[in-house]
């Protein structure tokens, strides 16, 4: 169960890592690339400092930072679809 936790968090912070961004001069279709890259580096860090990380590899770990990174911009449109 710690494992999705960690995929969560990362979520939830490239999920503010991109509306830091957002305010920020950078145009918006940078955004998803990113919170990409964010989510990569902390998948690497995640693998490395938490014990019970999804990932155990450079790789594998880079890959769950990225997805989770892209969801924390999918979880910004489906936010913002059901508003509509």
């Amino acid at each position: 169960m710690t494992g999705a936790v960690t995929v969560v968090s990362i979520v939830v912070i490239c999920y503010l890592i991109g509306m830091i961004v957002k305010v920020s001069p950078i145009k918006d279709e940078w955004i998803p690339i990113i919170v990409g890259v964010c989510g990569g580096i902390l998948g690497v860090v995640g693998m490395y400092v938490i014990p019970d990380f999804p990932a155990n590899d450079i790789l594998n770990a880079i890959a769950v930072g990225i997805s989770s990174g892209l969801a924390s911009t999918g979880a910004n449109q489906i936010y913002k679809q059901a508003k509509k």
